[in-house]
């Protein structure tokens, strides 16, 4: 099968720092992203955005993040446009290139999906999970999975395949190796496509097996492998599914800070502090092959420095009207290349990274398949610095084959080959979860958004005068109103 369809994807993270961005500097950089390789654009875009905005704002709700989230989708609608050959832009001049089919939060991390033919994606999910300070959502992970169907010119159905999109914040500082392992962990567990609760005592579906003696033990064997799949089925792990995972994973060099006079990587290939010679030294790679973390994902090589901690050089003039009135930090100058060079206390990191599950053996060893079943990466990079962070955006561009889902989950022979495997070896994670599923994730979930909300507006009150003043006010009358119904 080496014509099987394929689906062209893109994936951007980028932590903004709690600024806006520069639209016109970030959509040409987006530009030439999709320009790198290919004359086409790509069929679906997904934007990861970790620190998207204030806390405030972002624990008030969706609401306040619209302004934040409108910047990202004008960048993607002007790069598309600027790609676009002007004979073709002038049949869209009514249009757009990209629809923005929705967009999803957690606190300050945020998840964006564009389409070229959004009607192609189906049956979209959302999830999130909070593992911040009292699992609060200044860290976390947001989720949204789709069924993607490509139709012949009759309409008909030709290929589908599912696609699970996780982005990330883990916990920073070099320090923090465990509590960022431990992040992995709440994201396994608790980033839930429906609530696990209602297949806690879910009962079987199929007769019993044949063969058993006891009918009583082999209903409830039954029952219960009926409930793992199901669990798997709502973890990020689904089977049937596609998985990427983006975001500021936040795996640095080195679990202290660096001390006075400490070598740091540069970027000229013929130093022997060339960053290349650091990748050795990464612990993201370093977590994920002793089984500590990200669990069976595969990484494109990396072909970039660190994208983390960049200080950009002063800006080269003041401040003109090409910056936007309020974006603290901004390039104000419309320069696309900025200079930068390492922060001195913190040890440089690929922070920012985009992992997937590979296709498994399963598929690749079956009937009519073979090599054709592979994920083809297109490029793994980084996009210039810019003035208003600290981080680099990363995007992987690769091509999907499209799989359906009964063709991606593993057989029953997968099944038993993987679980009779010597004991050293660990099992495919569309087959056992690394870790269990929460079933209390979405009931707790709930209760803290109330608390983020609460922390969100007072926030906001106290970062005014007079928002003191309301609050005083209104606290005011409502004790006087208390005082005079008590008496």
């Amino acid at each position: 099968m080496d014509d099987m369809p394929t689906l062209d994807v893109f994936i951007l993270t980028f932590n903004a720092a709690k600024h806006d961005i520069n639209i016109p500097v970030f959509a040409r950089h987006l530009y030439n992203a999709f320009g790198q390789i290919g004359s086409r654009l790509p069929e679906l875009l997904v934007v990861s955005l970790q620190e998207m905005a204030p806390m405030h704002l972002a624990f008030i709700g969706s609401h306040a993040l619209y302004p934040y989230f409108r910047s990202y989708e004008l960048a993607v609608d002007i790069a598309a446009a600027m790609f676009v050959a002007e004979e073709e832009r002038q049949l869209r001049l009514k249009g757009r290139t990209y629809k923005l089919v929705t967009t999803r939060n957690v606190g300050m991390t945020g998840i964006m999906l564009f389409a070229c033919e959004p009607a192609a994606v189906r049956n979209l999910q959302a999830a999130e999970v909070g593992f911040g300070a009292g699992d609060m959502a200044n860290k976390g992970a947001v989720g949204l999975r789709t069924l993607y169907e490509k139709q012949d010119a009759d309409g008909h159905i030709v290929a589908s395949t599912e696609l699970t999109f996780v982005s990330a914040h883990l916990e920073a500082m070099e320090w923090n190796l465990d509590r960022r392992n431990k992040n992995w962990e709440s994201i396994v567990s608790g980033l839930l496509f429906e609530d696990p609760k209602k297949f806690a005592e879910r009962p079987s579906l199929h007769p019993t097996l044949h063969g058993s003696e006891d009918p009583d033990e082999e209903q409830n064997l039954l029952g219960r492998d009926s409930t793992e799949k199901a669990l798997r089925d709502i973890s990020i792990y689904k089977p049937g599914a596609h998985l990427f995972v983006a975001g500021d994973l936040n795996y640095r060099l080195s679990k202290t800070s660096p001390a006075p006079g400490s070598v740091f990587p540069t970027t000229d290939p013929e130093s022997p502090n060339y960053y290349a010679n650091f990748l050795t030294r990464d612990q993201l790679a370093a977590e994920k092959s002793a089984g500590r973390t990200l669990h069976g994902l595969s990484e494109a090589a990396i072909k970039f420095p660190p994208t983390y901690k960049l200080e950009p050089s002063p800006k080269s003039k003041p401040q003109t009207e090409l910056g936007r009135i309020g974006d603290e930090g901004d390039e104000g100058d419309d320069v696309d290349e900025v200079k930068w060079s390492w922060a001195r206390h913190r040890w440089p990191g690929w922070c920012d990274r985009i992992l997937f599950l590979d296709i498994p053996w399963w598929v690749r060893e079956g009937e009519g398949v073979g090599k054709a079943a592979k994920m083809k990466i297109t490029t793994y990079d980084a996009l210039p610095a810019v003035r208003s962070s600290d981080h680099r955006a990363v995007f992987l561009r690769l091509q999907v084959p499209m799989l359906d889902p009964d063709s991606l989950a593993p057989t029953e022979s997968a099944c038993e080959r993987e679980q009779s495997a010597v004991w050293d070896e660990p099992v495919n994670p569309r087959i056992k979860l690394p870790f269990s599923v929460d079933f209390r994730s979405w009931e707790h979930r709930a209760m803290v958004k109330k608390w983020e909300s609460t922390i969100g507006w007072s926030m906001l009150i106290s970062q005014s005068k007079q928002g003191i003043m309301v609050f005083i006010t209104v606290l005011l009358v409502g004790l006087g109103a208390w005082w005079y119904r008590s008496r």
